[in-house]
């Protein structure tokens, strides 16, 4: 059996590497994948989550492609989930998983509003929002931001001192709105920790920042 699922985890993998050359995106792509099954995987250890259920939810949570800026942003993880049981029924992979990978992948979004109610589905929502801190979550923010073509901050005011951050006319306000308050919104005791320590980075970044702009 352990040799079965060792299969199905490099197919799964073959598939979202295709899947993410056809979507091609820095902050969503296959190196992405890769950190947060093995930041699921860590933290399953330590919560005794069924890998069964969060090893094939982490690998396919982006399965489904959809733009920030698409109306159906929100809808994104649901489709995901849709997909991602056709994908593994597909490879004949045991259907009694079927429900929890599906909640999983569901409600790992920021934007699908879907409460996390079983321990696998705290886990990849932590191991998600994990990656979106720290040095690398730096690196996604700006990424993405290149990608729709937003300023690195605002001209006037960059750290919203005098205004409402607005994430959507530039990077840097992406701290504000969502960035630090991550940590405060994980599950398990192991990615609080870590996103603590990732969100002093965050800050230390903007401290240097700080001082190379103003």
């Amino acid at each position: 059996m352990a040799k079965y699922f060792e299969e199905i985890e490099s197919v799964l993998k073959k598939l979202m590497v295709e899947i993410c050359k056809e979507n091609p995106d820095p902050s969503h792509d296959i190196l992405h994948i890769e950190r947060v099954v093995r930041a699921a995987k860590k933290l399953s250890e330590l919560e005794n989550a069924d890998l069964n259920i969060v090893v094939p939810a982490a690998y396919l949570h982006d399965c489904e492609v959809i733009e920030k800026s698409d109306p159906q942003r929100s809808q994104v993880s649901s489709l995901s989930a849709k997909k991602a049981l056709g994908i593994l029924k597909e490879l004949k992979y045991p259907e009694k998983y079927f429900d929890g990978i599906a909640h999983a992948i569901a409600a790992h979004s920021f934007s699908s509003g879907i409460v996390a109610e079983t321990i696998e589905a705290k886990v990849l929502q932590d191991a998600d929002r994990l990656d979106g801190l720290g040095a690398i979550g730096v690196a996604r923010c700006f990424s993405l931001g290149g990608k729709l073509n937003r300023p690195f901050y605002s001209d006037e005011d960059p750290y919203a001192e005098s205004r409402t951050p607005d994430d959507n006319t530039n990077n840097l306000d992406h701290f504000f709105v969502k960035l630090l308050k991550v940590a405060n919104k994980l599950q398990t005791p192991a990615a609080k920790e870590d996103g603590r320590k990732r969100t002093e980075f965050l800050k230390a970044f903007l401290t240097q920042l700080r001082s190379e702009i103003l």
